[in-house]
């Protein structure tokens, strides 16, 4: 009721009211709805525009990116095209200068294009500059017409294009024409005669060289008759003095005419590049001993002081061609002697110089006081066949040619040499070599440990000694040195009271004050044969062996000084002294024992079997390796205790009978010595020799003792194997 009562005009204008307000936020939202919706249609359109350019925007840059890329492809092909044709243009410019027609020829295609057409033209007169066609036709016909049938298979073959590319690399080539005139037919004509004058040379080298490989049997096969009659007769017992001296006289000439022999063929080797460097291990102090022992021998006859010194530490072995390097040094040497006159003097030195790797170099001085040179003939000292003086009033005399050949074989070393000299004053020859080092044991003793050892040193040198010291240092020997007698004395004193004996005094001979026979005369009175007493000396020491045998030295040592010579020394006297002894190269008796002597001369076999009858050994002759070998076949096993084999031989030469007698099935066939007899000098011949299984090498002319030597050593090896 209460409700009721209430005033409609209350509620009207409540109503009234709340209508007002509904209205009022209708149209607010309203308005915002439409706001938002013209909004977010702006943003679609919007939107739809930047779309609609992204699109446009896409397919422009696609249509631009196609058409750039076609522009740059054309580019491409347009430069690819232009560097051909600058190809093309160079070539064809190069090939216009000397040829009167020119074609450029694509090999892949076969096809040709004219560039340049003289009236010399091709099989079709319608092709002119510019023109396409087929070369490989074209070119054939060309060659059948114009190409003349001496030359007209080569030019075919150069037409093919199989012929021209390599490996499919080559695609295109220019062609050139040209007419051969009168010009180009004489040029071609100078260049065949060049070809042909090599040619002949070429066979005249060769038959030179086999002319003096014969020349050199030849002529040194009488040599050896002539030597070998006159050493027989100077055997002979009771000559007359003066046939014993005619006979010297022939005996020296020949070798004087055997050296000239050898120094033509030594020039003739090198210059046709026959001559071999071998490469073998060598014992460079047995080398210098030999050079010493023959250069002493001439100096002594002639009155001349000698010298070798050593120094810087020269190893005892290398390796390299040993043959060769003393053959340099004997011609050098032998000139200094030769033109040297009493009382001069002749010096080599040794010294090593550098060492890298393992190789050494080397260096020689060889100095004498002789006549000298003029400084203008210097440059011309090693060119064959020259002297200073070369009038018929020379009374040194040669050939000419040593000098000349040391210089080559220098070279061929690898090598250098150099000479200075001064009129009246005397010469100096250096020689520099590298040699390979060796890693032989410098010392090899199966009895004595040579590394404890003490050595006393004694030299009033001081880089003579100390050289000494340094080389047996290297070799593992405590050295001392001591640079007088009285020192020496006082150093081997402290050593008696401590009870540290030196083992070995190696004394020099020529010292002031007190010299060698001295010194060990003293040590003998003081110590007995409590140390060993060997004596150096450049000189020859018969004038005073006597003296000092009997003031108590050991032995003597020539310098310069290497460890394996005291080593060789030492042991030799140890022995002597009845000490545990080594085993020596076993060498038997010649008497009774048959050698097989193959020999197509009658005068070179009677003087071998004399020569041989000497040592009672008994020859059987063969006048051909074909005999010999027939002789062997025939024989009972070990009939024969060796073989001399002459190499060049009728019906069948030496090596192959020494082949064929090794090829022989039975056990002697393997082991029997044999030895090669040759005339020839060559070094090929010795390889040959030892490839067919050849034991020795022994030239013509054979020096008696030389060949004792080989026979008795091997025939002794021979006996031990069969033993064995």
């Amino acid at each position: 009721m209460l409700a009721y009562l209430i005033r409609e005009s209350v509620i009207s204008e409540q109503i009234s009211d709340i209508s007002e307000g509904i209205i009022k936020r209708s149209l607010i939202l309203s308005v915002i709805m439409a706001a938002v919706l013209l909004g977010i249609s702006g943003f679609m359109i919007i939107q739809t525009k930047k779309a609609v350019r992204l699109v446009s925007e896409a397919e422009t840059a696609e249509l631009m990116q196609q058409e750039l890329e076609e522009r740059i492809a054309l580019q491409d092909e347009l430069l690819d095209q232009e560097k051909t044709r600058s190809r093309q243009d160079k070539m064809i410019t190069a090939l216009a200068s000397d040829y009167r027609s020119v074609y450029y020829l694509d090999l892949d295609s076969g096809q040709g294009i004219c560039y340049r057409r003289d009236d010399l033209g091709t099989a079709d007169d319608n092709i002119v500059p510019g023109d396409s066609f087929d070369f490989i036709k074209e070119f054939t016909e060309y060659g059948e017409k114009h190409v003349t049938e001496e030359y007209r298979e080569a030019f075919l073959k150069v037409i093919d294009p199989q012929y021209i590319r390599e490996d499919h690399i080559v695609h295109a080539v220019g062609a050139g024409f040209t007419d051969i005139d009168a010009e180009m037919r004489e040029s071609l004509a100078k260049n065949q005669a060049l070809s042909d004058a090599l040619k002949t040379a070429e066979e005249a080298s060769r038959a030179k060289t086999a002319f003096l490989s014969n020349m050199s049997h030849e002529i040194r096969t009488p040599m050896n008759a002539i030597i070998g009659l006159d050493s027989l007769a100077l055997r002979k017992e009771g000559l007359a003095v003066d046939t014993k001296e005619y006979l010297e006289k022939i005996g020296d000439s020949a070798r004087h005419l055997l050296g000239l022999i050898n120094d033509i063929l030594d020039m003739s080797r090198i210059e046709s590049g026959r001559i071999v460097l071998r490469k073998e291990e060598f014992s460079f102090r047995a080398m210098l001993e030999q050079i010493n022992t023959m250069v002493m021998s001439q100096c002594s006859e002639k009155g001349l002081k000698y010298e070798c010194n050593v120094t810087g530490g020269v190893a005892d072995y290398y390796i390299g061609d040993d043959m060769k390097l003393k053959q340099v040094l004997i011609n050098i040497l032998s000139n200094a002697i030769k033109f040297t006159d009493a009382p001069g003097s002749v010096t080599l030195g040794v010294e090593r110089i550098n060492v890298y790797d393992d190789q050494s170099t080397i260096r020689f001085d060889i100095k004498d006081t002789g006549i000298g040179m003029d400084a203008s003939f210097i440059p011309k000292i090693f060119d064959s066949f020259t002297q200073e003086d070369s009038s018929r009033n020379n009374k040194y005399g040669s050939t000419g040619l040593g000098m000349a050949i040391t210089k080559n074989i220098v070279e061929l070393m690898n090598g250098s040499i150099h000479v200075e000299s001064e009129k009246g004053v005397g010469t100096q020859f250096t020689v520099v070599i590298t040699l390979r080092n060796c890693d032989h044991a410098n010392i090899d003793s199966n009895y004595i440990n040579f590394r404890d050892l003490r050595i006393l040193v004694v030299d009033d040198e001081e880089v003579a000694a100390e050289h000494a010291r340094l080389v047996l240092d290297e070799a593992g020997i405590k050295a001392d040195i001591a640079l007088s007698g009285p020192d020496a004395l006082n150093m081997l004193e402290v050593a008696h009271t401590k009870q540290e004996h030196y083992n070995l005094v190696l004394l020099d001979w020529k010292m002031p004050d007190m010299d060698g026979l001295e010194v060990a005369k003293e040590i003998r009175k003081r110590y007995d044969n409590e140390t060993t007493v060997i004596i150096l000396t450049s000189f020859n020491w018969d004038d005073i062996m006597d003296e000092a045998l009997h003031a108590g030295v050991d032995s003597f040592l020539a310098k310069p000084l290497f460890a394996s010579n005291v080593v060789d020394e030492f042991e030799r006297i140890a022995r002597k002294n009845n000490m545990s002894l080594i085993k020596e190269k076993k060498r038997v008796s010649l008497k009774g024992r048959r050698i097989l002597l193959a020999e197509d001369m009658e005068i070179n076999a009677e003087i071998m079997k004399e020569v041989l009858s000497i040592k009672e050994a008994v020859v059987e002759h063969a006048k051909n390796g074909k005999i010999a070998l027939e002789m062997f076949k025939a024989s009972a096993e070990h009939y024969y205790d060796a073989v001399l084999m002459d190499v060049r031989m009728p019906e069948m030469d030496g090596l192959e009978a020494s082949a064929a007698i090794r090829a022989v099935n039975r056990a002697d066939a393997a082991t029997i010595p044999i030895i090669v007899l040759t005339a020839n000098a060559f070094d090929e011949d010795v390889q040959r020799s030892l490839q067919v299984g050849m034991n020795a090498h022994l030239s013509k002319t054979v020096e008696p003792e030389r060949l004792y030597q080989s026979l008795e050593e091997l025939i002794g090896e021979s006996i031990r194997e069969a033993d064995a």
